[in-house]
């Protein structure tokens, strides 16, 4: 385990926030969770667990300890000729890991590909793109109880997941640290989905009307570039709201105002509206207060262009949500989590 004291926080989080810690604990293996889940003294001061943190708003700096979660590797536990069952450690980066499987020939999170962050934290926020979510090939996880340092393997139904939800955000916030995730994923006869966003039209226009996994994977990565900066070159979390989902009788009054409205189905009685349309035609889109802004191409993304602070990305994002519930009726809430 390495530790370090006084830190930056600015490399571990995808905003390229300037935030401090007071001690950060880079846990690579097992052991060192249940280091840290014994000693007494960090745990009291342990305030944040964090993986790649792109799903993260630090709104300044963090009094106490920061846990990095860091452990690696994959492996196949079983397979037949039709499937297979991977396990990865937490700390294995999400889109490299995406990239990995296809190269296998395992089909089933290719529309998932270029989703920032490690794979430990994927489940705790069910991550999904393009008509695909994290549950749909998830068997279970393991995890080490901070409270006693034992091990426990979580069910899919343990997790409670829920639209961008888990248990983990909620009743066992903080309580564990996600060691491994396992998948069921396909060896042949893919399941592939095409039929969701821009996907189609972005095969179309490469010519593809057979797609293979790695083909969905190339579309979605160019849509998804195309439309959100990269965190490299930008500060960014991605998506910074969650998409509302309202009652159709909701969906059917914005329709009456706004007949272009863009909506999913989003279960019976229910329709998901669209965050980033709704920010977009509020006037957010390309929006810029000082190094915090929203993002030129796409609405539904908060930006860093260099010295912003956290809680001026945090004020604009309060500001954008009151704007919504003004003209639209609507509540938004942030898909990211705010510290």
């Amino acid at each position: 385990m390495r530790k370090y004291n006084g830190p930056s926080l600015q490399r571990f989080n995808t905003f390229g926030l300037d935030e401090s810690a007071d001690e950060v604990w880079v846990l690579q293996d097992e052991e060192d969770i249940r280091a840290l889940a014994s000693d007494e003294s960090a745990m009291s001061r342990l305030k944040l667990i964090l993986g790649g943190g792109s799903n993260l708003l630090l709104t300044g700096p963090i009094k106490g300890v920061v846990a990095h979660i860091a452990l690696r590797g994959k492996k196949v536990l079983s397979e037949t000729d039709d499937e297979v069952i991977l396990e990865v450690a937490a700390g294995e980066n999400w889109h490299q890991t995406v990239l990995w499987t296809i190269e296998q020939g395992y089909g089933g999170l290719e529309n998932l590909s270029l989703i920032p962050g490690q794979v430990g934290t994927a489940p705790v926020q069910n991550i999904g793109a393009y008509g695909v979510e994290l549950k749909d090939h998830f068997v279970s996880l393991d995890g080490i109880s901070l409270e006693n340092g034992e091990k426990r393997t979580f069910s899919k139904e343990d997790c409670q997941f829920g639209y961008r939800d888990s248990i983990f955000k909620h009743e066992l916030k903080g309580n564990f640290i996600i060691t491994a995730v396992r998948f069921n994923l396909t060896k042949r006869n893919h399941a592939l989905r095409t039929d969701y966003g821009a996907i189609q039209g972005e095969l179309e226009k490469r010519g593809i009307d057979k797609p293979t996994i790695a083909d969905i994977s190339a579309a979605v990565i160019a849509i998804r570039q195309s439309k959100l900066p990269d965190p490299m070159e930008i500060g960014n979390s991605g998506s910074f709201f969650k998409n509302p989902v309202v009652p159709t009788s909701e969906f059917d009054r914005i329709k009456s105002e706004y007949p272009e409205v863009v909506a999913y189905p989003a279960g019976e009685g229910k329709m998901k509206l669209a965050a980033g349309w709704l920010i977009e035609k509020a006037g957010w889109k390309g929006y810029r207060r000082g190094d915090a802004g929203v993002h030129e191409r796409q609405a539904l993304v908060l930006v860093n262009y260099g010295e912003a602070r956290g809680r001026e990305v945090y004020q604009l994002a309060k500001d954008i949500i009151a704007d919504i519930r003004e003209k639209f009726g609507i509540e938004l809430s942030p898909e990211v989590n705010v510290l």
